[in-house]
């Protein structure tokens, strides 16, 4: 008897602890039902190939749920919502780079090691628990006792799958992940038939932009900049400041700027996803709808603006591999890390400060000839050290080596991360150096024939936001010309560097982006300020 309860113990923890580091509430999760009748069962069937082959099957049912509901943790920090594994899986690679980036090779190898490990020797542990040599008789008092906590367990689950819960910390784990993941299985399934249907049937076409001929747009993502920056008590301290230190510099540069917010499809990570909602005018929240949407050719910004007469131009600092995606977007140039003339250092996982990326792309990028550019900002990318300063002297910063003093300055990411509010300052610190330099940026570069669009891409995680954050982002638009930024106050942006915080906390979506500049820009813009309604004299019909 003392087998049976042992055996209940080790299944039972297993399949329940990952609930209390998702859910933080142990008294909740206290029991799994499957552990009170897997283990009985087990004991009572007779030795034999087919008691192997069931054991075999649970055993490997234990185990995946274990994996979903470590992973559903862990997808649930980093990005606020559960996993799915028909999205999910192939991020996996993804996941590992981000690892090497924020705490090195070794610990990243490590950890992941570490993790397949503890399932390895919980699936051997649980072959020597669930298949002992011999199984019990129900004439002895193991096997009775086995088969009295079978029939019991057996009515409690089937009472809970009723929605009735006769014991308050009970739960059926295994059941609860495998339906989820099967529901989020063919929902998504479905989904990508619909959403591949859409493309074909809806398709956002290519439209020239005439009010935007001649001009530069820099369309420009500070990465992790989200609402709670400026909603935050603990970040807007920091972040407000130097929002109105910015309206006021740029004001005296001549230069006006309207700001508002945009719901991201993201949070926590995977940025891409937030640049191909804005370019291409879609909502893509999911690494299958992005691989979807770039092999159907579907149109974007980039299209819109080779077809007005820009030059188009992908800055991603970030991209040190190949970058198949940036050819399928059809930029006319692309720089990222490896074309990049950067002689500093890298500093953790950024591979080059914000403000060389900008002065580098104002020095040798953007030309004499009209560009349309993309820029992936990423200093304030996690894990947020070191925090540079800002060096007013721009003439300065070179090729880059005169940063070479941060390269070890402040914690290593494995010493920040030990605590969480020195985790959340850093956070709010690198966030304001990003604003910083776009915005000194933009008293270099913008002029009466220039568009500024600064956005953050997403919200960083839910372990500086909180779980119920909005989802969305500041926008920044800046021109030394007033009538390119009247059409956005008709969308709702309000002059000046601090947008109109949503109070029900909705936003525009993202993908709007795309189809107001159509709207607004796909005829002339008309230089007046007695317009009534600058989207009704503007609009065509895309």
């Amino acid at each position: 008897m003392s087998r049976i309860l042992l055996t209940i113990l080790v299944v039972n923890f297993l399949l329940v602890a990952p609930l209390w580091w998702r859910f933080e509430d142990i008294s909740a999760h206290l029991i799994a039902w499957e552990a009170l009748i897997i283990v009985p069962l087990m004991m009572l069937l007779p030795s034999g190939k087919a008691r192997r082959w069931v054991g075999v099957g649970f055993i490997s049912w234990v185990i995946l749920v274990i994996a979903i509901n470590v992973g559903s943790t862990a997808t649930h920090m980093a990005f606020a919502r559960p996993l799915n594994v028909y999205l999910d899986v192939p991020l996996l690679g993804s996941i590992y780079y981000l690892l090497v980036g924020n705490v090195g090779q070794l610990m990243a190898v490590g950890a992941m090691l570490l993790g397949a490990g503890l399932l390895v020797v919980s699936a051997v542990g649980l072959v020597k628990l669930l298949l002992p040599p011999v199984s019990y008789s129900i004439k002895r008092l193991p096997g009775a006792f086995a088969l009295l906590l079978l029939i019991m367990a057996t009515g409690g689950a089937a009472l809970e799958l009723k929605g009735v819960r006769v014991v308050d910390s009970a739960r059926l784990p295994m059941v609860e992940a495998t339906r989820f993941q099967w529901q989020q299985v063919t929902d998504t399934h479905a989904a990508r038939l619909a959403f591949t249907a859409q493309l074909k049937a809806e398709p956002l076409a290519m439209q020239p932009l005439p009010g935007l001929e001649g001009r530069n747009v820099l369309l420009t993502f500070i990465e992790s900049y989200g609402v709670s920056a400026l909603d935050d008590p603990r970040y807007s301290d920091v972040l407000l400041p130097t929002l109105a230190d910015m309206e006021r510099r740029l004001g005296e540069q001549g230069l006006h700027v309207v700001s508002g917010m945009l719901e991201s499809p993201i949070r926590g990570g995977q940025s891409w996803l937030a640049h191909a909602t804005a370019l291409s005018g879609r909502w893509i929240d999911n690494q299958l709808w992005y691989r979807l949407m770039l092999d159907s050719r579907h149109s974007t910004l980039i299209d819109d603006f080779r077809a007005t007469g820009q030059r188009t131009l992908g800055v991603m600092p970030a991209i040190s591999m190949a970058w198949p995606e940036g050819v399928a977007y059809g930029f006319d140039d692309i720089a990222v890390a490896n074309n990049i003339d950067y002689a500093g250092p890298a500093l953790n996982w950024v591979a080059m400060p914000d403000q060389f990326t900008l002065d580098y792309t104002q020095k040798n990028l953007l030309g004499d000839s009209p560009v349309f550019a993309q820029l992936a900002l990423i200093s304030s990318h996690a894990p947020w050290t070191p925090i540079l300063p800002v060096i007013e002297d721009w003439s300065l910063i070179g090729d880059g080596s005169i940063f070479a003093p941060w390269e070890d300055a402040g914690d290593p990411p494995e010493v920040l991360w030990r605590d969480i509010d020195r985790i959340r300052d850093h956070y709010a610190l690198s966030v304001d150096y990003a604003v910083k330099v776009t915005g000194r940026w933009a008293e270099r570069v913008v002029d009466d024939r220039t568009l500024l669009i600064v956005l953050g891409d997403h919200q960083p995680a839910p372990l500086i936001t909180g779980d119920n954050a909005s989802a969305a982002v500041p926008v920044h638009i800046i021109s030394a010309d007033a009538s390119l930024l009247a059409p956005f106050k008709a969308h709702g942006f309000v002059p000046g560097t601090l947008p109109a915080l949503e109070q029900d906390g909705s936003a525009p979506r993202m993908s709007q982006l795309r189809q107001w500049l159509q709207e607004d820009f796909g005829q002339p813009v008309i230089n007046t300020a007695a317009r009534s309604d600058i989207r009704t004299t503007l609009r065509t019909e895309p």
